[in-house]
């Protein structure tokens, strides 16, 4: 195997067991016996399991980034653009494989002084919240420039709260009331 495919191959299981039983409950034995190589290889890509971690991260959110996007910006534009947002939340969510969000359950695994990672997870969080804002460029004409960064970060906090609170509570509600209270901020 490539050297490439054996990295991917690492990533996308770490990535799976970080994401199904979480950082700490995941170790380096279950991911070397679970992509089925050997320990030295691992450590040939990765220097660490925080490394690793950080490739998990970046893993979920390209993904999630790209997947999001392209979801919200197939949506008639306009104010549905933008309430789509929580659409594209409602299909995550009935994903068989959900587990609420990566970032949260990442950060609140590690200690408080990691800036690594607290670092890689600000980062896509922000990275999120400006994508929110260039939906809301683009689609709300009627909103100053100045006011889209503070819109897009009460959308992302309705957003990010609606994942949270879907997974606590197993069921969608949480979604739709979020939904429904981006329709009254952005009207």
């Amino acid at each position: 195997m490539k050297h490439a495919e054996v990295k991917n191959r690492i990533i996308e299981t770490a990535s799976f067991l970080f994401y199904k039983n979480g950082y700490n409950s995941t170790g380096i034995n279950q991911i070397i016996a679970e992509a089925g190589i050997a320990k030295a290889t691992l450590y040939n890509h990765f220097k660490s399991k925080e490394e690793i971690c950080l490739a998990y991260l970046q893993y979920k959110n390209i993904g999630f980034l790209e997947d999001f996007e392209n979801f919200t910006t197939s949506r008639p534009k306009g104010k549905e653009q933008i309430l789509s947002i929580f659409d594209f939340l409602k299909l995550f969510y009935q994903d068989k494989d959900f587990n609420g969000c990566w970032c949260i359950k990442t950060v609140s695994e590690i200690p408080k002084d990691n800036e690594i990672i607290r670092n890689e997870i600000q980062s896509q969080k922000n990275d999120f919240i400006a994508l929110i804002a260039k939906l809301i460029i683009n689609n709300l004409e009627e909103i100053k420039s100045e006011q889209v960064n503070s819109l897009a970060r009460q959308i992302y906090l309705l957003y990010e709260s609606a994942v949270g609170e879907s997974h606590l509570h197993q069921q969608d509600w949480p979604i739709q009331e979020s939904k429904n209270l981006c329709e009254k901020i952005i009207t």
